[in-house]
């Protein structure tokens, strides 16, 4: 887990994000603040990988400033659709996932949005931490009701991760893959990732929670601590505002579950299959276990399962959540 910054974090970033100085006593007058909090907070935000300018006699100032969530801004690109979902915006979390997922089983949660600046303890498959700075990341998580149990739902991951690429092709202009089951890439780095939760009866109903993570701009810091090569938005020259991109994602991933509820995976197969990162290669799959299968990726079968030839021209189905998939003679 990591550290749960000053609640005064976020009041002084939008403070110094207008591109001006402003001195720590002018700060702390604006918010009602002591000098100390407002120092604290800035020492948080550089141990975060902010990167505060600060002049003597002159004071402090954000110059490169995310673009900060805004319910306004985002129910005007949902535009007709805005009133499909229930926006819950947060500057600070634990974990997007956790909120929405607490909130499934009551009454009224299906269509919640839970939006976070940061999380101190965002998480991606098999345990992994989901590492970002604060606004550096869209991060967000959409409740689905479902009326089939959870085994109905074989295929979800696979079709989160095909609407998120759409929303990144309409929105920013990006080209981008899907490595199975989960990871969107582009150039063979990891540029965001799904993490699908699922509660509910074996004859239904069920909640989903698609959680999704896209990275905008990750500092140099950060990227120190990740265990796979990862790009941003900005490496990309590919930059939008982020209640743009929410909305982008938000509008693909409603019509593509709309979809999925009526016709499951099978209609997606053709589709994700075109954006295979991996398609004709070469791979590994890692199981939790340490075991691990190779063969040569043949794509993925109706219900969303990843397809492996063997050297015996036999092609076997693999499915599951503990289950990696790497290029074979890729680290682990």
């Amino acid at each position: 887990m990591r550290t749960v910054p000053s609640k005064h974090l976020f009041p002084v970033l939008r403070r110094l994000s207008d591109g001006a100085f402003h001195s720590g006593e002018a700060v702390a007058a604006s918010l009602g603040l002591s000098r100390a909090s407002v120092f604290n907070a800035i020492s948080d935000a550089r141990h975060l990988g902010y990167a505060i300018h600060a002049v003597r006699g002159r004071g402090y100032r954000l110059p490169q400033p995310p673009e900060w969530l805004d319910e306004a801004a985002i129910r005007q690109a949902l535009g007709t659709h805005a009133a499909s979902f229930a926006l819950d915006l947060r500057d600070c979390v634990d974990s997007t996932n956790r909120l929405a997922f607490a909130a499934a089983s009551q009454d009224g949660a299906d269509g919640l949005v839970v939006a976070a600046e940061y999380q101190s303890a965002g998480r991606g498959r098999r345990g992994r931490h989901w590492l970002a700075g604060p606004g550096e990341s869209l991060l967000f998580s959409w409740v689905c009701r479902f009326e089939c149990g959870p085994d109905g739902l074989s295929g979800l991951s696979l079709v989160a991760g095909l609407a998120v690429v759409q929303a990144l092709a309409r929105a920013n202009g990006v080209a981008a893959t899907l490595k199975w089951p989960n990871d969107v890439l582009v150039g063979g780095r990891k540029l965001a990732g799904i993490l699908i939760e699922v509660q509910g009866d074996a004859h239904g109903p069920a909640f989903a929670v698609i959680g999704v993570g896209i990275n905008l701009r990750l500092p140099r810091e950060l990227r120190q601590g990740i265990d796979q090569a990862v790009v941003d938005l900005d490496e990309l020259g590919a930059g939008t505002g982020r209640n743009h991109l929410l909305a982008a994602c938000l509008l693909e991933l409603s019509g593509a579950v709309a979809a999925f509820r009526q016709s499951g995976f099978a209609v997606f197969r053709a589709a994700w299959q075109a954006h295979d990162a991996y398609a004709g290669h070469r791979v590994r799959l890692l199981g939790s276990d340490g075991r691990s299968v190779t063969g040569v990726s043949a794509g993925v079968d109706a219900n969303g399962a990843y397809l492996l030839r063997d050297a015996s021209g036999d092609v076997q189905a693999f499915n599951g959540g503990e289950l990696s998939l790497r290029l074979d003679g890729a680290a682990r």
